[in-house]
């Protein structure tokens, strides 16, 4: 009870002091909290959607895949014969056919996309009685004919849109128009998706291309019986193993599968970011609590000599871990809550929809984030309640402080040095990999063992970069500057426990800085070198007829190319096999990309019943140049095709890519199962650039699906791309170097609090208010720019050993953001003055006598 008192006393009486470093743990503690919410609140949207969206028993082709994007762009479908002796099954109240196309693109008369901007789907279908169950009709009727359709709320309301206003479909089957008669409103929340309805032959018509098929039917159980039941009947019914039939809990799980795994990305990758900043909060709990320890050395003696033992006065240390630890991550719940609903806030702004109805705080959300932030936090503040048990009773009567521990600080500096030197020997291995697979896991084991080496050797590194700093910095504010860099290097521990925090943060930027850059770079290089072409066509969706007709017609135009990933399985003469399909494309796209071969000439590769492989294929499967290949066309015959070319897979556009012409997958699959074009390449007659590139925009201005892009604006888009989620990366890191920089303030203000007497003394003997705080705010610049230093300089060696990994992959060249890297060191001096701040106000505004008093 004794050492629960004087720990509950210790922590209050320091409570200003305690302060940022719960500010650390509570933003740690909301970044866990707030991103278990937001994922848990996301998947209770879909499971909601999916729950209210399924019928009772659904029945759908085999072969149906739950995005509903088949290689033809077609969905599959199942006829209407189906629907007849499923309606005979015991136990069936009512059943229906669907009709359900995710591959259509629906626009305005402005040819304005009606889409989401999120990525969420368009889902064209027909209005059943089942689309009761999530909707309801609030304005207008339900389609009744082909000039008719519906749309919902969300999407009426995002592209204010109104009865009788004109919408265009385009599917790949054609494209057709209706006129808005009804808007049906969610009852459960949509998370994005723009829904549009027909009436049932037109769905039919227009998005399979015949009548008299569904691509699913909706069975409902009759009163009393089951959806187990009802599913045994059905498939009693209509015959096992022809079709695929589930429960609305088996076609619920199947849909929630596809998004569990995106979420989960999100979370996992969010929950790494937070570690970080976990991480970058141990070294400021460090800090606070060993200069808590060094600062109360004679209190913490009187207690020895009282009768205290060591594990009274550690465990009154750890005991106000535990209460910081507690009372940080109590708040970080609350504010983890917080920000799951702002991010489902920025989320609703960016189009993806997302109620705080649906708001799931699980009871192990709130228990998660208690016991890391506690548990980290006493972690943290072992080794300072381990040195203050360790004060001996007349050494603390003596001293202010405790002394080094010269022993330590040797066996510290060696360990750190075998984990650097053995981390550099790991990125060197992983520079050197064959395998980008193999030299990843490598690189990994570096970055851990380097970046736990600087860690360690941070103190040791602290007196010569500091003074190297110091030199170049502080020699212009003379005694000034100096007395800030001896205040810098008074403690080299503090220092370097300091400054790692920070070079945690930047460490990750100037790496990813370097891989953006790199990737850019390399991909720039490539396209320069192997892209003919003069215009590149693609979306987020395959190339529609219609749209490719557009391109074809396209005047000043010298030649189009098509290009169609085909799926299909290829038999080596070995009897080893793939199944990652080939590329059909037209003769001319050895002129749009020019591809090197180790054999033969590519060119022959679009012969009749030839075909070209990649080297790393060849060399598997020990292919050879004149070799027959059995190429095995999904919904297709099965082709006996000669290997005319093989390619160079050194490159980073196409790697692995087998070509053959559009003739020949012409020959061997069925009209009706040759998909549309994934993407299309289009060169302009001699001198007609600008006006084919024109010509081209002017085409495809009905398809807002797709893009038209010269090879400047390919790269810029390439850029923008990567730029963006560099931006997103750097903005999860940031709370890093919040927390970092919170570690900086609080260790100058404890500082400034150990240095009482020392600063007025300096007062009394003539240094200005001014004097000591441009000292203080230097000192802070110098620890900012120590780890900014090794930060930059650690992450630069990593990003260089990861794009020695990259160029396995074809992204050969290495470029260093400079820019970026001195922008983010010139910041790293302004994030040292603004740390200093308030420790030099307080400073100077310490009353020079009692400052001279103090003990």
């Amino acid at each position: 009870m004794t050492v629960l008192k004087t720990s509950m006393r210790n922590f209050f009486a320091h409570k200003g002091r305690m302060a940022l470093s719960a500010v650390a743990v509570l933003l740690s503690v909301a970044f866990v909290c707030g991103t278990l919410v937001f994922t848990d609140t996301m998947n209770t949207t879909f499971d909601k959607l999916f729950a209210a969206t399924s019928s009772d028993v659904t029945v759908s082709p085999k072969a149906a895949k739950s995005d509903n994007t088949p290689q033809n762009g077609r969905p599959d479908s199942l006829p209407a014969s189906v629907l007849e002796r499923a309606k005979k099954a015991q136990g069936v109240k009512y059943a229906e056919g669907a009709v359900s196309s995710m591959n259509v693109t629906v626009v305005n008369s402005a040819n304005k996309n009606m889409g989401s901007s999120t990525g969420a789907p368009t889902i064209a279908g027909n209005w059943t009685r089942n689309d009761l169950r999530s909707m309801e009709i609030t304005s207008g009727h339900a389609p009744r004919g082909p000039t008719e359709t519906m749309v919902d709320a969300d999407t009426a309301d995002k592209h204010h849109l109104k009865l009788g206003d004109e919408l265009r479909t385009i599917a790949v089957t054609g494209d057709f128009k209706a006129r808005i008669v009804g808007i049906a409103t969610f009852k459960v929340t949509n998370p994005g998706a723009a829904v549009v309805y027909f009436d049932t032959a037109t769905a039919q018509r227009e998005l399979l291309g015949t009548t008299g098929r569904f691509t699913n039917i909706n069975l409902s159980a009759a009163t009393g019986v089951t959806d187990d039941t009802l599913k045994q009947n059905v498939i009693s019914s209509i015959g096992a193993g022809a079709y695929k039939v589930q429960t609305q809990k088996e076609y619920s799980d199947e849909n929630r599968s596809g998004v569990g795994s995106f979420m989960n990305v999100i979370k996992y990758a969010m929950l790494g970011f937070a570690g970080i900043a976990f991480l970058v909060g141990i070294f400021l709990i460090i800090n606070t609590f060993s200069m808590l320890v060094a600062q109360r050395t004679r209190e913490i003696g009187l207690m020895r000599a009282i009768g205290s033992s060591r594990k009274q006065v550690n465990r009154s240390v750890l005991v106000e871990a535990t209460l910081l630890g507690v009372f940080g991550s109590i708040l970080g719940v609350g504010a983890g809550v917080g920000l799951a609903v702002g991010l489902m806030k920025l989320m609703s702004a960016a189009g993806m929809d997302l109620s705080t109805r649906d708001l799931t705080v699980k009871a192990t959300t709130p228990v998660i984030g208690l016991v890391l932030g506690v548990v980290v936090t006493v972690l943290a503040a072992y080794l300072p309640a381990r040195r203050a048990g360790k004060v001996s009773p007349m050494a603390a009567l003596r001293d202010a402080g405790t002394p080094a521990d010269g022993k330590a600080g040797l066996v510290r500096g060696i360990i750190g040095l075998v984990l650097t030197g053995a981390g550099t020997f790991a990125l060197f291995t992983a520079a050197h990999a064959d395998k980008a697979s193999d030299g990843s896991l490598v690189l990994g084991a570096g970055v851990v063992l380097t970046l736990i080496g600087f860690v360690i050797i941070g103190p040791l590194l602290a007196g010569g970069v500091v003074r190297v700093i110091s030199a170049v910095l502080l020699r212009f504010f003379g005694p000034v500057g100096r007395m800030a860099e001896r205040n810098a290097l008074r403690n080299p521990r503090r220092t370097g426990a300091t400054g790692a925090a920070l070079m945690i943060g930047l460490a990750l930027v100037a790496c990813l800085s370097v891989v953006g850059s790199s990737m850019v770079a390399s991909a720039t290089d490539e396209l320069d070198k192997t892209v003919g072409t003069d215009f590149i066509i693609q979306g987020n969706q395959r190339i529609v007829p219609q749209a490719a007709k557009a391109i074809e017609t396209t005047p000043g135009l010298e030649h189009v190319t098509h290009y169609r990933d085909i799926e299909a399985r290829i038999v080596a003469p070995d009897g080893s096999s793939d199944s990652d399909g080939v590329t059909a494309a037209d003769p001319t796209y050895a002129q749009d990309l020019h591809r090197k071969t180790t054999a033969g000439e590519l060119t022959a590769a679009y012969g009749k019943d030839s075909m070209s492989v990649g080297s790393k294929f060849a060399t598997k499967h020990h292919v050879n140049l004149g070799d027959t290949l059995t190429v095995a066309f999904k919904g297709g015959s099965t082709a006996k095709l000669k290997v005319a070319a093989i390619t160079d897979d050194d490159v980073a556009i196409d790697q692995g890519a087998r070509y053959l012409s559009t003739e020949t997958m012409r020959k061997y699959l069925p009209a009706d199962r040759i998909p549309p074009d994934q993407i299309m390449f289009a060169s302009a007659k001699n001198g007609q650039e600008k006006q084919a590139y024109a010509a081209l925009k002017k085409s495809m201005e009905q398809y807002p699906q797709y893009q038209v892009r010269d090879q400047s604006d390919y790269k810029q888009e390439l850029k923008d791309q990567i730029g963006q989620l560099l931006n997103m990366v750097y903005g999860l890191l940031a709370l890093a170097i919040v927390v970092a920089v919170l570690g900086v303030i609080n260790t100058l203000a404890l500082s400034v609090v150990e240095r009482t007497r020392e600063i007025g003394l300096m007062r009394a003997i003539g240094m200005s208010r001014r004097q000591l705080r441009r000292m203080i705010r230097l000192e802070s610049v110098v620890i900012a720019l120590f780890g900014a230093l090794l930060g930059l300089g650690l992450g630069m060696g990593w990003g260089a050993t990861a794009q020695k990994l990259l160029a396995l992959e074809g992204l050969k060249v290495l470029e260093i953001p400079w820019p970026t890297i001195i922008g983010v060191f010139i910041g790293s001096a302004f994030v040292g003055l603004f740390a200093a701040l308030i420790p030099a106000f307080r400073a100077g505004r310490m009353n020079v006598l009692n400052a001279i008093a103090t003990d």
